[in-house]
């Protein structure tokens, strides 16, 4: 079978009641690695396939699973054990695996993982053959001996090399030493890097590889942008963006937990409904989290690459690259989140300097795609895309038959005297008025230099400093970040001991305050306060004004600085002068 041969699923013998499932299921060929897996699997031989996410692996090996169960004529113990890396995604392969099953007798699939009550996996492990999870839920069932694998029949391991590096591997050897050493083996995984071969080569016993075209996840139908912007502007790009397109659902990229979370509080504080996704949150809080997004009432799901494994949402319009992702894989199953069942999409990637845009480059050019450069949308452009949808959606309802006593208000308001031109505006005007966007472009956020080129710098204080090893790119990473000033618009950065002092434009201080609440520099929480000279000298930390972040604050104490060495000053001169 060393060739794409397009064969129909009953060449491939299967019973009757699998037949009718997939039928059911609407499926009319198998994809290439299935054509090859699935008689290798059923042989009984130990199998090594090579292959993407998104290209059919679950029926490929679940297909002669259920087929090896219904020969088997004790189905009352555990007979096929699948290892996946993620709770979707062991979600995802119980759901298709039941699917499968409907006009089956006697197959009992159960997903484990970590997040679900204990005690309702324990009563369903009790009765279930095929045995679907996550490997540290799995080590747990062995340690409480609520699960026995000593009559497993066949064990999979299912994204082999994702699974080894979040760190599973010594969990997989320990479940593999429970099984008996006649088992049969399957391994699928999408590369093929050392940790991986010796798995193969410990657990396996002249497995055959199997390896189907090099077929990707197609991205015709999904048009891939990107954004530079500066240094620590991502945030704003991104929020422009936003604005700009609109998006019914979209889903929003980091390679971090921690960005996640931050980047989904940053957006609901801008007016935005967003919901962070990652590995840290408990399955409940999980599942909330996707019928959230999957009913639309959270429209931006902001997620790293591991949680949003198994995602399987066909509506979403658009993804966003927050992070340059860490490799070609992710890059292609990060936009595969859109343009899903012939509709299109677009993925937009932000870059900041040109190192990240040559990472991207290489990926994109790995891909075998394209990519365009597109600016960052201004405020201007945001408000006149609002209003050509508007015209759209008056159109749209010009073209609707329209009630009559609203044509019995123009024909009233004709008659006081009103033309239709006026009466047409009016009724605009009060339909979308206060739905323009206000908010501060990128590139042309640049006021804070009068005409001679001089800024009034002011100073604030942090409470961080040496012994933290803080270094002057922290801060201004920091201060960029949460503020609306650039890397070129901060002055002057001093690091003490324990604290540090930065100047900023006279006329962004209060801005900076109020963004600055609850930031964070080098992972620790700082305060920022209005720095006066006098602080430094006597070593007084509170001799400024702290930004609460709650209401307004006077900033005077520059101004009685300046108001006290006049005084002094003037003291002097009348000393002399008697």
């Amino acid at each position: 079978m060393t060739q794409e041969n397009k064969i129909s699923f009953e060449e491939l013998c299967l019973s009757e009641e699998i037949m009718r499932a997939v039928d059911a299921l609407g499926f009319e060929a198998p994809t290439p690695i299935q054509a090859k897996a699935i008689p290798m699997v059923r042989s009984g031989i130990d199998v090594i396939g090579r292959s993407q996410t998104g290209t059919g692996k679950t029926m490929a090996f679940a297909i002669p699973a259920i087929e090896m169960i219904k020969d088997i004529e004790d189905k009352s113990k555990a007979l096929v054990i699948i290892m996946l890396p993620t709770r979707e995604l062991a979600m995802q392969c119980c759901g298709e695996i039941r699917k499968l099953t409907k006009y089956c007798e006697g197959i009992r699939p159960v997903e484990i993982y970590g997040g679900a009550p204990m005690d309702k996996q324990i009563a369903r492990l009790k009765r279930a053959n095929i045995i679907i999870g996550t490997p540290g839920r799995i080590m747990d069932h062995l340690r409480r001996r609520t699960l026995r694998l000593d009559s497993i029949k066949l064990a999979v391991l299912d994204e082999a090399d994702e699974m080894l590096s979040m760190g599973f591997k010594e969990d997989m050897e320990t479940i593999l030493r429970e099984t008996p050493d006649n088992r049969q083996t399957v391994l699928f995984s999408a590369t093929m890097p050392p940790s991986v071969m010796s798995i193969t080569q410990e657990f396996q016993k002249h497995p055959v590889v199997i390896e189907a075209a090099n077929r990707r996840l197609t991205l015709d139908n999904i048009k891939q942008l990107y954004v530079d912007v500066p240094m620590g502007r991502k945030t704003d790009a991104l929020k422009l963006l936003l604005h700009y397109y609109s998006p019914s659902l979209s889903i929003v990229f980091c390679n971090t937990k921690k960005m996640a979370e931050e980047l989904a509080i940053e957006l609901n504080q801008s007016g935005f409904d967003a919901d962070a996704l990652h590995g840290d949150l408990k399955q409940s809080q999980r599942t909330a989290i996707m019928d959230r997004f999957r009913n639309g009432s959270v429209s931006i799901l902001v997620a790293t690459d591991v949680a949003a494994r198994g995602i399987d949402v066909n509506d979403v319009e658009y993804v966003f690259n927050y992070d340059i992702p860490q490799n070609n894989e992710y890059y292609v199953h990060r936009i595969g989140r859109t343009g899903r069942v012939g509709k299109e999409g677009t993925s937009v990637t932000l870059c900041s300097g040109r190192r990240q845009v040559y990472s991207l480059m290489d990926i994109v050019h790995n891909t075998k795609s394209k990519i365009e450069k597109i600016p960052v949308p201004t405020g201007e452009d945001i408000n006149n895309h609002i209003a050509e949808k508007n015209i759209y959606d008056i159109s749209s309802a010009l073209s609707e038959p329209v009630h009559d006593r609203y044509r019995d208000m123009v024909n009233t308001l004709l008659s006081q005297g009103y033309s239709l031109f006026d009466i047409a505006a009016a009724a605009l005007q009060k339909c979308f008025v206060g739905k323009e966007i206000k908010i501060k472009d990128i590139e042309t956020d640049r006021k804070h230099k009068s005409k001679s080129g001089i800024t009034d710098f002011s100073k604030i204080m942090l409470n961080i400093g040496r012994a933290s090893r803080v270094a002057p790119n922290h801060i201004v990473g920091c201060i960029t970040e949460k503020s609306l000033l650039s890397g070129g618009d901060i002055g002057k950065i001093e690091i003490y001991d324990d604290f540090s002092v930065v100047s900023i434009p006279s006329e962004s201080v209060d801005e900076v305050l109020d963004r600055m609440y609850g930031a964070k520099v080098c992972g620790k929480p700082v305060r920022t306060i209005l720095y006066e000279e006098r602080t430094k000298q006597k070593g007084n930390r509170r001799g400024g004004r702290e930004n609460s972040g709650r209401g307004k604050r006077e900033i005077h104490g520059r101004n009685d600085s300046k108001r006290r060495n006049a005084a002094k000053a003037h003291k002097r001169a009348s000393g002399r002068h008697g």
